[in-house]
């Protein structure tokens, strides 16, 4: 896959005026800090593991992004988003519930648990919950679309996207603060942040 900033590293700016000490603390965290499972069964956090690996590949990643740790994290505290949807469980009983209906679904079209599958199985899976095409009753009591998008992947995408590793990718220069941005004009860059290749 071509980088649109292949040669931006957002943690040049360590220290520099773009990074407080708080923001580096934050950020050390994130790279070193791996959370262990607490949350998760031993299989359901290998599901996780299959799943994020599918809706957000890293196979031209030296060493991948950890997401499915964060997600355990968060679930173990019961940290969220502070709601939940209307008919929706508890985040903790919904993320069990959907979980044990994915690898359900997986068995009921494909004949194996869903890290079993193959690439293209497991995308059909996660294409038909996305869809709400299911058919098994582990999901009864729960929208699939719903926990697929609102629940599963924005999860996995918002811990994936807080990684710096994640932010050369898309040329993101981390915090505003304490140095703030300038040139908010469209196409404006101010001189620390990543130039997009040519």
């Amino acid at each position: 896959m071509k980088r649109p900033y292949p040669h931006y590293d957002v943690l040049a700016k360590w220290e520099t005026p773009s990074f407080d000490a708080t923001t580096r603390e934050v950020l050390r965290r994130r790279l070193h800090d791996i959370p262990p499972r607490r949350f998760f069964s031993e299989p359901e956090l290998q599901l996780v593991e299959a799943i994020c690996r599918r809706l957000l590949p890293q196979a031209d990643r030296r060493a991948p992004i950890p997401i499915a740790p964060w997600i355990d994290a968060r679930l173990a505290t019961d940290g969220g988003e502070g709601f939940r949807y209307e008919g929706m469980p508890p985040q903790q009983t919904a993320w069990r519930a959907g979980l044990a209906a994915i690898d359900a679904e997986a068995r009921a079209r494909c004949g194996a648990p869903f890290p079993a599958l193959g690439p293209r199985e497991q995308d059909e899976v996660l294409r038909r919950i996305e869809a709400g095409e299911v058919m098994t009753a582990e999901w009864s009591g729960m929208d699939p679309r719903r926990f697929f998008r609102h629940e599963l992947l924005t999860a996995a995408v918002g811990i994936y996207y807080a990684h710096p590793e994640a932010w050369n990718e898309i040329g993101y220069g981390g915090p505003a603060s304490p140095r703030g941005y300038v040139r908010l004009g469209f196409d404006e860059r101010d001189p620390w942040e990543a130039e997009r290749a040519r």
